[in-house]
């Protein structure tokens, strides 16, 4: 099918972001980086009753909500469909069910209107809410990623060129905070009852950690997470008396100060001035205000997204719609969803 261009590249053009990779139906819009408007349809209370995500039901729940949100999103942010300038849309990565709810969503959109289709990573998205912060930024910097299904530390060099530093070897540190708070009897997401439940501890269980003889930039939860189990487990059997809330401190400072601590080595090794970060971890906020800390004292600038732009939106699939609508990476029709895809695209320009 064929990809459709623009008639002219607008500095500040108006788009449509659509997100629907796992269990939130999200839509925004920006007028180049203002955020016009920014709606959620969520699924997870769902989900939480099965003790995580189901695709069937995700797919289904997405189904339900897309036309919905997307009317929300615009009329919230006062834009007729006839004003935008393009539509973009998470393709990948994520549940291919959930993926395809909104790629077909937005690629009627973009037939329909005769509006360009701009294909989203879903992890690209996450690198991108920086922008909504400060519409000043721009690269190089170092971006922490912390999220559900990644974790890694990249240096940005350009809007669209990046470098890997160091990615997890095993489970993602979202993953892990989800495992943990399972075994600590504590709801899906684990994330922010892991959080709550930290402030009545205190981190002296004695756990293991990350990278040994492993160094560099990458990391490594799958011990960590073995060890918080492998802790639990043990008290249990023996009937010993133990701290649930001191687990949840242990392993939120194990976790998360390896993140602070590498993120800010990275940034001093490339020279760079400014960090910032993404994903749905950076809600946690011990990580938030230890990461302020850390770049304070090494005399870095810091760029958060907000909480709520952490976590899975549709803002950020817009801000880096924007990102490709200027580089002219314009998707065609025939895109596809995908499970899993690279953080560069080989047909990406710069």
């Amino acid at each position: 099918m064929k990809t459709i261009l623009p008639n002219t590249i607008k500095n500040e053009p108006v788009i449509l972001g659509i997100e629907s990779s796992c269990d939130e139906t999200a839509a925004a819009v920006i007028r180049g980086r203002t955020l016009l408007s920014d709606e959620i349809i969520s699924s997870a209370s769902v989900q939480a009753l099965y003790g995580g995500v189901v695709p069937e039901i995700a797919s289904r729940a997405h189904t339900d909500a897309v036309d919905t949100v997307v009317k929300r999103a615009l009329s919230n942010a006062g834009v007729a469909l006839s004003q935008l300038d393009a539509v973009a849309v998470t393709y990948g990565a994520g549940l291919l069910g959930a993926l395809l709810v909104g790629l077909s969503f937005a690629k009627g959109l973009s037939y329909g209107l005769q509006i360009p289709l701009l294909g989203v990573n879903h992890i690209r998205g996450h690198l991108a809410a920086c922008y909504l912060e400060d519409e000043a930024l721009k690269p190089p910097f170092i971006t922490l990623l912390a999220s559900g299904g990644h974790t890694a530390i990249i240096y940005t060099k350009t809007e669209t060129q990046f470098e890997v530093l160091g990615s997890t070897l095993d489970d993602a540190a979202g993953e892990a905070f989800d495992k943990v708070a399972r075994v600590l009897s504590l709801p899906y997401p684990g994330g922010p009852h892991i959080e709550a439940l930290a402030k009545e501890g205190k981190a002296v269980v004695p756990l293991p950690k990350m990278l040994k003889g492993e160094g560099g930039y990458n990391f490594s939860y799958s011990g960590l997470k073995t060890a918080v189990i492998n802790y639990c487990h043990t008290k249990q059997q023996r009937g010993e008396e133990w701290s649930r809330a001191d687990v949840a401190a242990s392993f939120q400072s194990a976790a998360l100060d390896i993140l602070v601590q590498k993120t800010v080595e990275g940034a001093m090794e490339k020279g760079a001035r400014t960090v910032t970060a993404g994903g749905g971890v950076l809600a946690n906020g011990y990580l938030r205000e230890r990461l302020s800390a850390a770049c304070a004292k090494a005399g870095l600038k810091l760029v958060l997204p907000a909480k709520k732009h952490c976590t899975d939106n549709a803002a950020m699939i817009a801000a880096e719609g924007l990102i490709q609508y200027r580089a002219g990476n314009f998707a065609p029709l025939s895109l596809n969803a995908q499970a899993s895809i690279p953080l560069r695209a080989a047909t990406e320009k710069d």
